[in-house]
């Protein structure tokens, strides 16, 4: 339903059909990360090891990332709002399974239909928003659907941990209930489809394209998500599965050019605005989601943190995307969103920057206000770049064109979570090799530390030797981990700085959106 159709569907309140489909959105979006911490809970109850409980989340992540780019096909297949209901059905219904599952197999295999269920969500909320406000209103479309997209993952891990801690892990999966069974009744009673919905046709089925996709997202989403378990290609199943992807994803690209009726039309790429757009938003998520990663790590395993205090150091982005999405989404239709993309790469570097100086001796304030900062750059990003990337995308094709923008989003945080998470490690054991080489018995600070040791260990005198007492030295190696890990993380930054100045010049490759004034 657009509010302004010439003719058919009946008109609705923009603002209801932004709730209707936002619910649903909302709901998908906090349950992908709302699991992560209830995880040892699900593991222990079901008597499983967490490598095995592992598959809880890969297994929503797959059918997650399968179902996302083909959402334009499926919704011209059975009509958006039918395909729309459908989804929100089977997400509610897959989800009071999820809480009932008796073993971790069923656990698995509902959440592989719940993840069916909920991966075309976002996308079709997006392309409903936007063809539901007029194209001088899409900013402030956009800022309400980013404000869902950023806020829900904050609010996730925070919920899924007092939800955790105070009731059960399987009422995880029970609260999407209520807030499914509203979306549900809001889709059916004001959402319509337009007219050029209602007369398209999906045409005849490309399985060709759909079993190469189905093979090599699969194949991508275990590798991303399990690679750093298996020690990367040290591992012949990561191999394996990383040359499934590649072949499939290879031929996926060559059949979908040459079909007449694509299950992805990657057409759309030949869009300048659409292509730079959507690049720019695979390596932001890259550098987004692995920055977020990154600072409840930190705060938890080198500062001691709870993870209720992590989550407010964390949820200080929401609150600074919250303040400046509706601004920015007013601003799109007065200011080149090209300008509003830069200074927003320009802040999240800043940000990132400075996480890149955190030490040992930081408080929370100190740890939060970076965070808040990117907050900022993330809303005045998001928002501006999705605008301007779906300005010149035909109406049409949206639905296309919202699941693969979705997806390349999706994939880059696994991508950028992935590669973080690697790097982490390696410049640990980096770093601790080089610390410990200028730590040994006969360097200065090592009988600086022995003799303050022996100023403040009761009973273990000035003149104690080093191989008299193992705890001392144990110490010793612990502030020798901790402090290579500090370096670790601080590197980790260094990286997503320089990545986020490298996409800048991909902003001068998009073209000066519609309806400003």
């Amino acid at each position: 339903m657009t509010a302004n159709s010439p003719a058919g569907p009946p008109e609705v309140n923009k603002w209801l059909i932004t709730i209707a489909v936002m619910a649903g959105t909302f709901m998908e979006i906090i349950d992908t990360t709302v699991v992560n911490v209830a995880l040892p809970h699900i593991a222990g109850s079901l008597s499983a090891g967490v490598d095995e409980a592992t598959w809880v989340l890969t297994s929503y992540l797959v059918s997650n990332a399968i179902v996302l780019p083909i959402t334009g096909w499926l919704s011209a297949l059975f009509g958006r709002k039918r395909f729309l209901m459908l989804c929100l059905v089977l997400f509610t219904v897959t989800s009071m399974l999820c809480g009932m599952a008796p073993n971790l197999g069923s656990l698995i295999f509902f959440r592989v239909l719940q993840g069916v269920g909920g991966g075309a969500l976002q996308p079709l909320s997006q392309a409903i928003l936007l063809e539901t406000f007029p194209p001088r209103e899409r900013g402030m479309a956009m800022a309400i659907w980013g404000i869902g997209v950023v806020i829900a993952p904050i609010i996730g891990p925070i919920l899924g941990g007092w939800i955790t801690d105070n009731w059960n892990w399987r009422w995880v999966f029970y609260i999407n209930l209520p807030i499914g069974l509203l979306s549900l009744a809001m889709t059916r009673a004001y959402i319509f489809d337009p007219d050029y919905i209602r007369t398209q046709r999906a045409g005849r089925i490309d399985y060709v394209g759909l079993g190469l996709l189905v093979v090599g997202l699969a194949a991508l989403q275990i590798v991303l998500d399990k690679g750093e378990r298996e020690d990367w290609f040290e591992s012949a199943f990561i191999i394996r599965l990383a040359l499934i992807s590649v072949v499939a994803l290879a031929f996926l690209i060559y059949w979908e050019l040459k079909t007449e009726h694509p299950v992805i039309d990657l057409r759309l790429f030949k869009e300048r605005t659409y292509g730079a757009g959507v690049s720019i938003m695979f390596f932001f998520g890259f550098a987004l989601y692995g920055s977020v990663v990154l600072l409840p790590l930190y705060l938890q395993t080198l500062m001691g943190y709870n993870a209720t205090l992590a989550g407010l150091a964390l949820g200080g982005g929401g609150l600074g995307s919250l303040m400046v999405m509706p601004v920015v989404g007013r601003l799109t239709t007065r200011v080149d969103s090209r300008l509003l993309i830069g200074i927003g790469l320009l802040i999240n570097c800043l940000a990132v920057y400075l996480m890149s100086l955190y030490n040992l001796q930081i408080d929370l304030f100190h740890a939060a206000w970076p965070r808040f900062i990117q907050g900022f750059g993330l809303g005045c990003t998001f928002v501006a770049l999705t605008t301007l990337t779906m300005s010149h995308v035909p109406q049409e094709k949206m639905g296309n064109a919202t699941g693969i923008f979705n997806l390349l989003r999706n994939l880059g945080g696994s991508f950028g979570i992935a590669t973080m998470t690697t790097l982490l490690s390696r410049r640990a054991q980096f770093h601790q090799s080089h610390l410990v080489e200028r730590l040994t018995p006969f360097s200065l600070p090592f009988h600086e530390w022995q003799a303050r040791v022996g100023e403040v260990l009761p009973g273990v005198g000035q003149a104690w030797e080093f191989w008299q007492n193992s705890l001392p030295l144990a110490g010793l190696y612990r502030e020798v981990q901790r402090q290579a890990q500090m370096l670790a993380f601080c590197d980790d930054y260094w990286v997503l700085t320089i990545l986020f100045l490298a996409l800048l010049p991909l902003v001068f490759l998009m073209r000066r959106g519609h309806g400003h004034h």
